[in-house]
C-alpha cells in the first residue's frame, strides 16, 4: 500500500491506499491504532480500492486544536469530508473495534452514501445507562483537570513494542509481536533521545457522552445497507456474545460470522477474514 494524503477542513489527514479497481473502501482503525492495522489484510483484497485511514489525533494525520474534543460527530463529519476529497459520492465502510463503531454510526446517518458495511469485533457503540449520564461527565471533566504528563520517550522501537505488548488487556487474545510492530512502528515519531507516540494524548480521556442502548438499537435498525458483522471467538468482556448476536439480529440486513482469535481478529487471522469481506463485498 502506498502512503497518501487528503487535505480536508480539519486539516491533513494520512492514509494507506492499495489502489485496486474494485469496490470503493474506506478502512477505520481501532482506538490507539492506525491505518498499518490493515496492512496484514490488504495483500487478500487487491480486489478492492482500499483507503486506510489515519483517524483524527493517530497515525500520521492531524491533532485537534485545543478545547477540541474527539467525539462521534467530528469523526463522522470527517469520514464524510474525506470521501468527498476522494471524489466518492458512494462507498462502503469496513471498520475495526472503534472503527467498527464508527462505520456503524455513519452507515445509519448516511444510508444514501454507504453502499455496504462490514465491521469486525463491534456494532454500534458502546452504552451507557441513563442513571451513568452524569456521573460520566463529571469523570470526564475532572480527568481533563489533571496536570498532563509529559511523552514517555523509548530509546528504541523494540522498548515502545513490548511497552505495547504489555498493554493488552486480555493475556493470550492479544497481538504477537510481527503485528503489533507495524501499529508501533507508524505509531512512533523521531525525537531527541529516541521515540514518542505519534497519537494525541487527549485519545486516553474518558468520552464526555455516551449513547444508550436504546439509542445504539435505534442506530441499528436505521442501518438500512446490507452488513457483514465479524466477531472473535472468544467473545470480548465488553460486548458478550449473547449481545453481539442480539444486535446483528436488529439489522434489516445483517450477517454474522464468528471465526476464532482475539480483538484484532483481522491482523491475527488476516485470510479468513479477507475471505468474508471480499465474498460479502462483491471483489473480483
Amino acid at each position: 500500500m502506498r502512503e497518501v494524503v487528503l487535505d480536508i477542513p480539519l486539516g491533513r489527514i494520512a492514509a494507506l491506499r492499495n489502489d485496486g479497481r474494485g469496490p470503493r473502501v474506506l478502512a477505520l482503525h481501532g482506538w490507539l491504532d492506525n491505518a498499518a492495522s490493515f496492512l496484514p489484510l490488504a495483500p487478500y483484497l487487491r480486489g478492492l480500492d482500499l483507503v486506510a485511514l489515519d483517524l483524527p489525533g493517530h497515525g500520521h494525520s492531524v491533532h485537534l486544536p485545543p478545547g477540541a474534543d474527539y467525539g462521534f460527530p467530528l469523526a463522522l463529519n470527517t469520514l464524510l469530508d474525506v470521501a468527498d476529497a476522494l471524489g466518492w459520492e458512494s462507498f462502503c465502510l469496513l471498520g475495526h473495534s472503534m472503527g467498527a463503531g464508527l462505520a456503524s454510526l455513519l452507515a445509519a446517518a448516511c444510508p444514501q452514501r454507504v453502499e455496504r458495511l462490514a465491521v469486525i469485533e463491534m456494532l454500534g457503540a458502546l452504552a451507557e445507562a441513563p442513571e451513568r449520564t452524569a456521573a460520566r461527565m463529571r469523570e470526564a471533566i475532572a480527568h481533563r483537570l489533571r496536570p498532563g504528563r509529559g511523552l514517555r520517550v523509548f530509546p528504541d522501537i523494540e522498548t515502545a513494542v513490548r511497552a505495547r505488548l504489555q498493554s493488552q488487556r486480555v493475556p493470550g487474545t492479544g497481538l504477537e509481536v510481527p503485528q503489533l510492530r507495524l501499529l508501533v512502528e507508524r505509531g512512533l515519531r523521531a525525537v531527541d533521545g529516541g521515540f514518542v507516540w505519534r497519537s494525541d494524548p487527549r485519545l486516553v480521556q474518558p468520552t464526555m457522552i455516551r449513547m444508550t442502548q436504546a439509542q445504539i438499537d435505534d442506530v441499528l435498525r436505521a442501518i438500512e445497507c446490507p452488513t457483514l458483522a465479524v466477531f472473535a471467538d472468544p467473545a470480548q468482556p465488553y460486548l458478550p456474545d449473547a449481545e453481539r448476536r442480539r444486535r446483528v439480529a436488529l439489522l434489516p440486513r445483517g450477517r454474522l460470522v464468528v471465526l476464532p482469535g482475539g480483538h484484532h481478529l483481522h491482523m491475527q487471522q488476516p485470510q479468513a477474514v479477507a475471505q468474508a469481506v471480499n465474498a460479502f463485498l462483491g471483489a473480483d
